[in-house]
């Protein structure tokens, strides 16, 4: 029992202070409820293959046939070719899938992942941030399981990964932060704006087109509209993933703007997050 249920218990006045600064993210609270995050992490894992005929081979077959639709018709018939002859156009599309799908598969379900949960929120105490967290983590799981797919596509190819592949967890982890960035702002807007959840299809779709998934960066014509594109995180992680697995160019200034866009992404994200905590049990 904590200090302020046994004071409550007494019949003691518990007096609460506002937080300001980082103590009001209270990001200790979500340490101490990790084993909430691990089974909210796990259970949205479970819900999302369960009584599906396929199961979690669908994590295997979404980015899969994504890869042969964009090996067809942008390869086959528009002709977008990697930016290495050696490098099978399939393998390049498919290494710029795996960043680009475990980061809108986290929007899509951490966007809607307060309104989902209106009834923890309003019948239990727990910090608020663990739910779009735990949306975010559970794509982990999915990322994962593709990459084996990528695996077998590269020895099949006779590519080889380079020792950059050593540097391949800290690009996971930037799109990792860029994903619970964006989801706290999105979820905390869907509480309040109900219109977020119908938009986030879309807005990930479009996104999508403006991130090097299906095209090199190489084909983005220099100039104000490569520094626009540079201003996309996901550009950053995708071609750092790219230059771990298969040896690409690496993506510097692209890598120093995303983290430059991510940083106060997620700051901002944090405590606009927390600002709106208080009113999402009335709201939800």
């Amino acid at each position: 029992m904590t200090d302020s249920a046994r004071a409550s218990a007494a019949g003691e006045l518990v007096v609460y202070e506002r937080k300001r600064g980082w103590a009001a993210l209270e990001l200790r609270e979500v340490w101490k409820y990790r084993e909430l995050l691990y089974f909210l992490t796990w259970r949205d894992v479970l819900v999302r293959y369960k009584q599906a005929v396929f199961g979690v081979a669908w994590a295997i077959l979404q980015p899969f046939l994504t890869m042969v639709v964009f090996t067809l018709v942008f390869n086959q018939i528009v002709g977008v070719k990697s930016p290495d002859p050696k490098l099978p156009y399939a393998v390049f599309s498919y290494a710029g899938l795996l960043p680009w799908q475990f980061f809108a598969g986290a929007l899509t379900r951490s966007g809607v992942s307060l309104v989902g949960n209106a009834n923890l929120l309003t019948k239990v105490y727990f910090p608020r941030l663990v739910i779009p967290f735990s949306a975010v983590l559970a794509g982990l799981v999915d990322l994962g399981i593709s990459f084996l797919v990528l695996i077998g596509l590269m020895a099949a190819s006779g590519i080889v990964p380079t020792w950059q592949v050593v540097f391949l967890p800290l690009f996971v982890l930037l799109a990792l932060a860029a994903a619970v960035a964006v989801s706290l702002w999105l979820s905390a807007l869907n509480v309040l704006y109900r219109d977020v959840q119908y938009a986030i299809p879309l807005f990930v779709q479009l996104w999508m087109f403006v991130s090097p998934v299906i095209y090199p960066i190489t084909n983005i014509p220099a100039g104000p509209l490569r520094t626009l594109f540079a201003l996309n995180p996901m550009t950053g992680v995708i071609a750092g993933f790219r230059w771990a697995l298969l040896g690409q160019e690496f993506p510097g200034t692209y890598l120093v703007v995303s983290i430059a866009v991510v940083v106060p992404l997620l700051v901002g994200g944090l405590f606009f997050f927390k600002r709106m905590e208080r009113v999402f049990a009335d709201v939800v």
